[in-house]
């Protein structure tokens, strides 16, 4: 293993107090924020030690809320790259050939954990990424139910066996371990993708290299350290920090096995053609245009509360989002009542307990959605309701956009063909159920698709019909379960198994087929060379 000469962080009391005082205090951007003190660093962790980086390099943590740096990233260096990928190496000599049985108690003890400090999680992820409370709340929630199911691994992981193959000879595959494997996460869920990750793989037996995004690497920290006090051995989780260099370096490390990707497709699409040519696994969940189709059969409030809450929610930041909608036999009757509930959301820091959405993650990200707004409107959209140009008192500096809702928005729109990001809801028109499928279908995204109906022949056309990978009837989006998976498809997924479930439980895993004989040969001279069939001789 590599030696560092890197000072160790004891422990990360200082580091978590000094979060927790950025946290706690009240927050005015009437003026632009300042600090005379030092931010904390964030620490790799590498071998069981969270350990501070030796770069000099980093990148600031911004609340954006408030713009106030609440940590600095450092972008580990090369050297700690390695000693990371050899920790995992190692530890995976030992961690592969312990119990199943014992793996499985520490996923216990971890979910165990994770609920006791969901509060602290959460409003670490307020404070690094913006969402509300609530939703923040949820993005560790989502991600304790993939823990619950890593519970079972045992039983995830059997292999199959058939007895007397041919005379006297059985055969059985058993699930194993690939080794060192690897995720590299986004800034929309920093708790949720971290858990998609990491316990499927080490329940399973790897080991792993947890690089979370750098604009909100908090929750991975906070994570890891209930993981080790959970009971998981030194360096069967690993944590580096980086932008481009490091992801580069995963993608080409030999003793990386395997990388689980959830970001952009200018992103997505890199990491899985780099890592592939190295001869790794790789699932690589990318960027999304979710729609939803309304029938004018819809239920009316059902239907709007639906449309608003997974449009607007986490300001529109879910690779599940649902921004597009196509109503069948037109918008008009629905675009008043639609903005007024969008006027309804209040729009503030994550922090307030009054909050519906908080800001998006950066002022670059605002800029962006901002100019496709302006794109749609250029274009000949009609602008129902503009959230551009708010202003949350206490919070002036904040990278908030409000509720937008553009309607007369056709398939050739910029607007429409970029994923936007943003708490906006981009209204279509269909004369007819299957024009609107068709709609759904030419897209090249394929994540999630709804509907909204009451008639279960439209219901059960849609879902037969429609190419999106995750199906909504009624269900605005329809994240699956742990106990299934992830399944988006088209240009939203790059891989051949999905995260999570059954799919997640194979890509971490590989067969190994043994055929054993066990039975009284007679002696003979005679040597057959004859290709071994299962017909008796």
């Amino acid at each position: 293993m590599l030696q560092l000469s890197i000072p160790r962080v004891r422990n990360l009391k200082a580091f978590r107090a000094t979060i927790s005082a950025v946290r706690s205090s009240h927050f005015s951007t009437a003026a632009e924020p300042s600090s005379s003190s030092t931010p904390p660093r964030v620490p790799n962790l590498i071998g069981g030690a969270f350990v501070n980086s030796q770069s000099s390099a980093s990148i600031d943590v911004i609340n954006p809320a408030t713009q106030q740096v609440v940590s600095q990233v450092p972008l580990t260096t090369n050297e700690e790259f390695k000693a990371a990928v050899s920790s995992a190496k190692k530890a995976f000599q030992t961690w592969r050939n312990t119990p199943v049985t014992t793996r499985q108690r520490v996923m216990f003890k971890l979910q165990e954990l994770i609920r006791r400090d969901i509060d602290k999680l959460a409003l670490n992820i307020t404070t690094e990424q913006g969402k509300t409370l609530k939703d923040a709340h949820g993005d560790v929630f989502r991600g304790l139910e993939v823990v619950e199911h890593a519970c079972g691994t045992a039983t995830l992981q059997m292999g199959e066996y058939v007895s007397n193959v041919s005379n006297g000879i059985d055969t059985y595959s058993i699930r194993e371990p690939l080794g060192v494997c690897a995720g590299i996460c986004p800034f929309n869920f920093p708790a949720m993708i971290p858990l998609w990750m990491f316990p499927i793989a080490v329940a399973c037996g790897n080991t792993f290299i947890l690089k979370p995004s750098e604009k909100d690497p908090g929750a991975s920290v906070l994570l890891a350290e209930l993981a080790m006090e959970a009971g998981l051995p030194d360096g069967v989780l690993n944590i580096v920090h980086g932008t481009n260099d490091i992801v580069n370096a995963i993608c080409d490390d030999d003793d990386i096995r395997a990388v689980s990707f959830v970001g952009s497709n200018t992103a997505g699409m890199h990491i899985y053609s780099r890592a592939s040519a190295k001869g790794k696994r790789v699932q690589s969940n990318m960027g999304a245009k979710n729609h939803g189709i309304v029938m004018p059969d819809a239920s009316p409030d059902a239907t709007l509360n639906a449309l608003v809450a997974a449009g607007f929610g986490a300001a529109g930041q879910r690779c599940m989002a649902l921004s597009t909608v196509v109503f069948v036999g037109g918008s008009k009757s629905w675009e008043n009542k639609l903005v007024e509930y969008g006027k309804s959301l209040k729009v503030s820091s994550g922090t307030e307990p009054d909050a519906d959405l908080g800001p998006v993650i950066s002022k670059q990200a605002k800029e962006r959605i901002c100019n496709l707004i302006q794109s749609g409107i250029e274009s000949g959209a009609k602008l129902l309701l503009d959230g551009r140009d708010i202003v949350v008192p206490g919070y002036e500096h904040g990278n908030f956009i409000g509720p937008t809702i553009l309607s007369n928005v056709t398939a050739d729109m910029e607007c429409y063909k970029e994923e936007i990001f943003g708490p906006v809801l981009l209204c279509l028109e269909a004369d007819s159920l299957e024009e609107a499928i068709s709609i759904v279908n030419r897209n090249r995204y394929g994540n999630g698709a709804s509907i909204f109906t009451t008639s279960g022949v439209a219901a059960r056309k849609f879902q037969t019909e429609i190419e999106a990978g995750q199906v909504g009837i009624n269900v605005p989006i329809p994240v699956p379960l742990p106990f299934f998976s992830f399944t988006g498809n088209k240009a939203s997924f790059a891989g051949d198994l999905n995260f999570y479930g059954k799919a997640g439980v194979n890509f971490f895993t590989q067969i190994k087929t043994v055929t054993q004989q066990w039975k009284s040969l007679p002696g003979s001279n005679v040597v057959n060379l004859a290709m071994p069939t299962s017909q008796k001789a």
